[in-house]
């Protein structure tokens, strides 16, 4: 009989983890981005429930309360996808679908790329493979990455989003989140003394990591990006099939912006269901596998949309490169 978990431990720090649907379906892990908690993911979960799967969606380093060190280093990517194998560990589940969103889709690439004895598949929304946002860089991406640069700054950028989160009602609505999120994201990340440790994993990202140098992913992967992402360009998301060498399906959502799970949970969970299925397909279900039932019908219609699209996309990409 399996378990739920509410919490699991690495070392010295606690995560805290939604552990929800199915408690003998299929496991799917979601991971979070900036600023977001795994509450980022509650319309997007329903439907992975309702065709049998269980998802665990933690609270990841810096934002779970136990889970907050101070050191730049403690938030390297290979600490960061640590975790998640601490979290596979804990709720005894040998492999996973992973799912991951901004920071939490750079984490589920880490993972496949470095760990892929433990995902059966990949679905990253939004931000690409971390080769294909350097590589595009010099082609724009830099100017859509400053901020980045401005986080490095010590201690200031907390007391200023931390202000503008307290003092400005529409702080959330601002940054492009739509409600009931936006609404939520003062008390959830800033009251909450979240910012510090978000933070954190950009301040982390120009440190030395052999457990998270850039290098191909070899399960069968899915990337979601909306094209009208003002964080990550259009280089960026095309030059993304040069660096997996599995199956691999683009989406482009038209007119989408960056937040993905919260601004359009359906074209998501149908992303997600879609590649779950196209993974079982090849592999087949391990001796331990429970089996979903048939995914949602949405999911075959995102895929025939986005099939119209694919050619020409890969077609850019080599064009680009």
């Amino acid at each position: 009989m399996t378990t739920r978990i509410t919490r699991f431990s690495r070392g010295p720090y606690t995560f805290d983890v939604t552990d929800a649907g199915p408690a003998d379906g299929e496991p799917i892990v979601l991971l979070h981005g900036f600023p977001q908690r795994a509450s980022c993911w509650e319309f997007v979960a329903p439907s992975l429930h309702d065709n049998g799967f269980r998802t665990l969606a933690p609270d990841q380093r810096g934002y779970s309360p136990g889970a907050r060190p101070t050191r730049r280093r403690d938030y390297v990517q290979g600490e960061l996808a640590s975790d998640v194998l601490a979290l596979l560990d804990a709720a005894g589940i040998e492999r996973a679908h992973v799912v991951g969103h901004d920071w939490g889709a750079i984490v589920a690439w880490t993972l496949a790329a470095h760990h892929s004895d433990r995902v059966k598949t990949l679905t990253a929304l939004s931000v690409p493979h971390s080769g294909a946002f350097l590589r595009a860089m010099p082609r724009g991406q830099v100017f859509r990455s400053w901020y980045m640069a401005a986080f490095q700054v010590p201690v200031l950028p907390e007391k200023l989003l931390g202000w503008a989160m307290r003092t400005q009602p529409d702080f959330g609505e601002r940054m492009g989140l739509p409600q009931p999120f936006a609404s939520r994201v003062a008390a959830e990340i800033g009251a909450y003394g979240a910012l510090p440790g978000a933070l954190g994993w950009y301040r982390a990202m120009l440190l030395p990591d052999k457990r998270s140098t850039p290098r191909p992913v070899g399960v069968p992967t899915t990337y979601v990006w909306g094209d009208a992402d003002i964080a990550i360009g259009d280089a960026s998301a095309r030059l993304c099939s040069g660096w997996v060498e599995a199956n691999y399906e683009f989406i482009v959502l038209p007119g989408a912006d960056h937040w993905l799970p919260e601004a359009h949970p359906g074209d998501v969970a149908a992303a997600i269901l879609a590649r779950v299925a196209d993974g079982r397909s090849r592999s087949g279900p391990g001796p331990t596998d429970s089996g979903p039932t048939d995914p949602d019908p949405a999911a075959s219609a995102l895929a025939d949309r986005s099939a119209a699209i694919r050619s020409a996309d890969e077609t850019s990409a080599q064009d680009t490169a």
